[in-house]
């Protein structure tokens, strides 16, 4: 005969189960497959390439925006921390790039991430209309004008 206390441990086992599969995972959404759709779409481009130059573009944009401003972007984009860790770095040249004046360091750094991706760094001026497009489609021209003022 089997115990009491085992039929409850096994049944609240399955119960601990069932209840975790139906709890979304916060934080761990996927990057937006229609932002990245659109992209490889658009750019005839890969979707780790696409993923990975809007992580660069978006971690450029949050290093100059404020968190309130950058929030309302990331707000928007459906799984911005997973194109934020898709960004390639380049923690050799940090302090290269910290160092230079202005836009500078940012252009480098944009540069240097899309080459790490196999991409052109004239793809750059590609990405952001599409990236400017999807945001205004999703939370509108003033979330959109965000963004653009810092990628100018």
């Amino acid at each position: 005969m089997k115990s009491p206390g085992k039929i409850s441990l096994a049944c609240l086992s399955i119960a601990v189960f069932v209840a975790a599969q139906s709890v979304p995972a916060y934080g761990l959404k996927s990057a937006s497959k229609e932002l990245v759709g659109q992209l490889t779409n658009g750019l005839s481009i890969t979707p780790e390439q696409a993923t990975g130059g809007a992580g660069l573009l978006f971690s450029i944009a949050k290093s100059r925006l404020s968190p309130e401003d950058f929030s309302k972007i990331s707000a928007v984009v459906p799984g911005m921390n997973n194109f934020l860790k898709a960004a390639p770095s380049s923690p050799e040249l940090t302090d290269l790039t910290d160092s230079l004046p202005g836009d500078w360091g940012s252009l480098v750094t944009a540069t240097m991430g899309f080459q790490k991706l196999g991409l052109s760094p004239a793809m750059i001026e590609k990405f952001l209309p599409i990236l400017l497009s999807f945001i205004e489609g999703k939370g509108g021209k003033d979330i959109a004008a965000i963004l653009s003022k810092v990628m100018k």
